[in-house]
Parts: C-alpha cells; sequence; structure tokens
C-alpha cells in the first residue's frame, strides 16, 4: 500500500493518482493543504525537506518527492515503461520537458488563476509565460500530428506527466481550441482502461 502526500487539485499530483488507477495499485491520500502553509510545517519538513508536493511513500517507508521521479518509479515494469532502452530515454525526455518547457509557464497559470483566484494580481506575469506555454503546446502538437502518444505509438509514463496540466490548460488562460492533436491525445487518454479524472 503506498502513501499519497498531495494537493488534490494538483496536476503533479494527480499525475501518480492516474498512473496507480492505470495499474491497479492502492494508496492511501493524505491531503496537505498548501494554501495554508501544510507543506511548510515541521512535521512535513521531516517528510519532504524541500516542503513540496507531492510525496510518495512505499510501504516500507521510504519516501518518493518529485512527482516525474515518483511517476517513474510507479511505471518501472509495468505498461507505462517501453522495454526498449532508447524509448526509455525518450520518456525521460518528455518527462523533463514536462517539468522544465511546459509546467513552469501552463501549471504555474492555472495556479495563479484556478487556484489561488488572482488573475489580475499576476496579470503581468502571466502575460510573461503565455507565449512559452504555448511553445510547449506548440511542440506536443506538432509530434502528436502523425501518433497516438509520445512515445513508441503506446501509452506511457511520459503520457501521464504531460497529460496532467495540460489537460487542464484552459484553467490557466490557455485556449486548447486549436490543438487537434492534443484533443485527440486527451480522447485516448481518457478511454483508458482505470483511468480517473484530476477530481476523482
Amino acid at each position: 500500500m503506498y502513501r499519497l502526500y498531495e494537493f488534490a487539485s494538483s496536476g503533479n499530483c494527480y499525475k501518480l493518482r492516474l498512473a496507480m488507477s492505470l495499474l491497479g495499485l492502492s494508496c492511501e491520500r493524505i491531503e496537505i493543504d498548501i494554501l495554508r502553509g501544510a507543506s511548510r510545517t515541521e512535521s512535513f519538513l521531516r517528510i519532504n525537506p524541500n516542503g513540496r508536493i507531492p510525496v510518495l511513500e512505499l510501504g516500507d517507508g521510504r519516501r518518493l518527492p518529485e512527482s516525474n521521479a515518483a511517476l517513474w518509479y510507479l511505471a518501472r515494469g509495468s505498461y507505462l515503461e517501453p522495454s526498449d532502452p532508447f524509448e526509455q530515454a525518450q520518456v525521460l525526455q518528455w518527462m523533463f520537458f514536462e517539468q522544465y518547457s511546459h509546467e513552469p509557464f501552463i501549471a504555474t497559470s492555472r495556479y495563479w488563476i484556478a487556484i489561488l483566484g488572482a488573475e489580475e494580481t499576476y496579470r503581468a506575469q502571466l502575460e510573461e509565460k503565455r507565449p512559452k506555454g504555448y511553445a510547449a503546446l506548440d511542440v506536443m502538437e506538432q509530434h502528436l500530428a502523425q501518433r497516438d502518444f509520445f512515445v513508441g505509438n503506446r501509452v506511457s509514463a511520459a503520457d501521464i506527466a504531460l497529460y496532467a496540466y495540460t489537460h487542464v490548460a484552459h484553467e490557466g488562460g490557455f485556449d486548447l481550441g486549436p490543438y487537434a492533436g492534443i484533443q485527440s491525445w486527451f480522447r485516448r487518454i481518457e478511454s483508458l482502461n482505470g483511468y480517473i479524472a484530476i477530481t476523482d
């Protein structure tokens, strides 16, 4: 049994819930209210000194912070990990892309608008982030033009990592209407056996 320390509306936390649901794994969910500073308390800092969620706790008590590290751990040895070493590296390539070229722009915009309700406060920063968020969506759209999924034309941890924040990008002010390839990819992910929504 896994234990997941999470803030439920976070896409980074949703990655792990979605992966576990697809793989038929169960977890105890422990809500950490980051809006009230719960990730900065002395007790939580003993769990993750970096003061961030999610943290995946294994049955033996070992803990993995950083969403994509925990996602990669869950994926190993399952159908979410390709067997080919080059394709494994490609999965990591897209997971790094998600964290460095996607999440800082799309997820942060969503957090300011949909979670904090502070669009006006962050208007200048939002305008700054928007072109880079669209640039990431453009890269994804181009890649999906000839593919069903990101690596090896079958679902992998790369898809889970990218789906989590992309499918709610509209909550951060991004117009997904022109992205037909991404929209079709959404439908493929959502038809997978074991799929759960971010609100589940």
